[in-house]
């Protein structure tokens, strides 16, 4: 009878103690949650501020850690999951999280390494989010969600305006004409031929417009004329080359290019802006924090410049679309409770109020319906400044006012996009080529115009 009573003393202490710790509401073993990135500068900065953040009070209460690590670019981050995945000599462990653009998250799926995020995101949630940054990881068109979104940009049309305001003084031009992609080539000829006029020599007029990211203006504007160039279904792309609409691109951009009248000099266009070789360009939002305070003369003197934020000009026949990018994060698979972690700590990064202050403090845009909103950011950081704030107005309204497009993932994609790219990279100085329809029905040809063939 001691005995039994012994045993089932024992027992009942340890119902005690199982009762008493299933009711505190915490984690039985802490869990440790690895993020990779290719944030630099403010960047990272803000991330890790707020990745600080969450350690000290939600992740410090439920027993999660979020640990960050920065790769260097996008590329190094990729090769670097792709070592780890493939289990390289001397590569990590696959983190838990990690950004990723489309194409890497498609590559990804496919070695069936990814987490679908649906499953962990109620209905309401979902709703939460702007409904075109979830799509973009329906990879299958099954409602599955394998890119969780952070953070996103748009482009806009930044301008040096203390210049410009010398120009449009001078020659009536005003801001309306940079609306249209058509406006915007008139305008930029009557710089170049504004700029020339002031100095004795013939034909040294000056740029007024370059622009990053090529494949944009050549996938953008295409489906603003009508045609989808990578068309995607299921991951299966179909390339749709409509001549007639590559030639107006072409003449919207290669022709006032080959003319002088658009430029590119340096790796991005804000660095031409600097040196004074364009007034202003098209480019990302999150390119924004490095446009330049001041302009460098012809002699080398400096001087300060002002910042003009004005929508991405669109052509005037054409459909309303922004391009949508940015990277977000996808979450590997791995145990239960580090997906639960993982995806508790995108959650809480998305919140209105955390993702202001990371978009704020690294020139993205929130990916919240609610936190989409000028009034709303800046009732979240009431010390914003006026430049950023008109970044933002602004982002805000091409999010909001236009279709948004984004590049489907498909195998090879990135590839894909580089060949287009640099098959129309204006960076090519030698020479430049167009497609040449022969009105007798033969088939076209490809002509070579020498850049300074005007």
């Amino acid at each position: 009878m001691a005995h039994r009573k012994v045993v089932l003393c024992l027992l009942g202490a340890a119902l005690a103690t199982s009762m008493i710790s299933g009711c505190s509401g915490k984690k039985s073993d802490p869990v440790t949650v690895t993020v990779w990135t290719y944030y630099n500068g403010d960047q990272l900065d803000a991330f890790n501020d707020l990745t600080e953040k969450f350690n000290d009070t939600v992740g410090k209460k439920d027993g999660i850690t979020v640990e960050t690590k920065s790769l260097g670019t996008a590329e190094d981050l990729e090769q670097n999951v792709l070592a780890a995945v493939n289990g390289e000599v001397g590569a990590s462990e696959v983190p838990n999280i990690f950004s990723a653009y489309s194409d890497t998250a498609y590559t990804m799926d496919q070695k069936d390494m990814l987490v679908d995020l649906s499953d962990y995101l109620t209905d309401k949630e979902k709703d939460e989010y702007v409904e075109e940054y979830l799509k973009e990881g329906d990879f299958s068109d099954d409602g599955s969600i394998k890119i969780f979104p952070v953070a996103k940009s748009t482009e806009l049309l930044f301008l040096n305006d203390t210049d410009w305001q010398k120009f449009a003084k001078e020659t009536g031009a005003q801001y309306e004409d940079l609306q249209t992609v058509e406006g915007l080539v008139e305008t930029a000829e009557k710089y170049y031929n504004w700029t020339d006029s002031q100095t004795p020599e013939a034909d040294d007029g000056k740029a007024l417009f370059g622009r990053d990211a090529m494949a944009n203006y050549l996938l953008v504007g295409a489906k603003e004329l009508g045609c989808d160039i990578f068309g995607v279904k299921d991951g299966k792309m179909t390339l749709n080359f409509d001549e007639d609409i590559i030639r107006k691109l072409w003449d919207n951009y290669y022709v006032p290019y080959v003319k002088g009248y658009f430029s590119a000099f340096g790796r991005f266009r804000s660095d031409d802006v600097k040196t004074g070789n364009v007034l202003g360009y098209v480019g990302s939002t999150s390119s924004a924090t490095f446009f330049p305070t001041q302009v460098s003369d012809d002699s080398g003197a400096a001087y300060d410049i002002d910042l003009k934020v004005l929508p991405c000009p669109k052509f005037k026949d054409g459909d309303d679309y922004a391009v949508q990018q940015g990277a977000g994060m996808v979450v590997t698979k791995g145990s239960e409770d580090e997906i639960k972690a993982s995806i508790e700590f995108l959650k809480w990064f998305t919140q209105s109020e955390n993702n202001i202050e990371f978009s704020v403090g690294s020139g993205y845009l929130p990916v919240t319906k609610e936190a989409n909103n000028i009034e709303k950011i800046k009732s979240v950081d009431s010390d914003i400044s006026s430049s950023m704030e008109e970044i933002l107005t602004e982002s805000e309204a091409e999010i909001n006012d236009n279709n948004l497009y984004y590049m489907h993932a498909f195998e090879n994609g990135n590839d894909a996009r580089t060949v287009l790219q640099e098959a129309f990279d204006e960076e090519n100085k030698v020479s430049l080529f167009v497609i040449q329809t022969n009105p007798d029905g033969s088939d076209p040809e490809v002509r070579i115009i020498n850049k300074n063939q005007k």
